[in-house]
């Protein structure tokens, strides 16, 4: 299997089980959402609690340049560690939320 395919099934894989684990009812959903043809890959709630809309994202990674961007992580656990764990190098692995300025100071990708 090539890096970029790894890549894509490592993210998948993340967002899957966080997917399974997700604290939602019957009327808030978990949406897992891969588009590998550009390379995006979300979990997202929606739905209502009452009168109350829920919508928003968990996680979202992107693949650029054939690095995994970590762009949202709304969990406790550090998904680059575990992409680490995972077998993928720490310079392939971009904290996309963080500016540029500020990933020169992590030990992950820069761009």
């Amino acid at each position: 299997m090539d890096k970029l395919e790894q890549y894509r099934q490592f993210v998948q894989e993340i967002l899957s089980s966080h997917a399974e684990i997700a604290n939602t009812n019957n009327t808030v959903k978990d949406e897992l959402i891969f588009d590998t043809e550009r390379d995006h890959y979300q979990l997202a709630y929606v739905g209502w609690q009452g009168d109350k809309r829920v919508f928003g994202p968990v996680m979202h990674f992107d693949i650029i340049d054939g690095k995994i961007w970590i762009q949202y992580n709304g969990t406790e656990e550090s998904v680059a560690e575990r992409l680490e764990q995972m077998g993928v190098p720490t310079s392939d692995i971009v904290i996309g939320f963080h500016s540029a300025f500020k990933r020169q100071f992590t030990r992950y990708g820069k761009n």
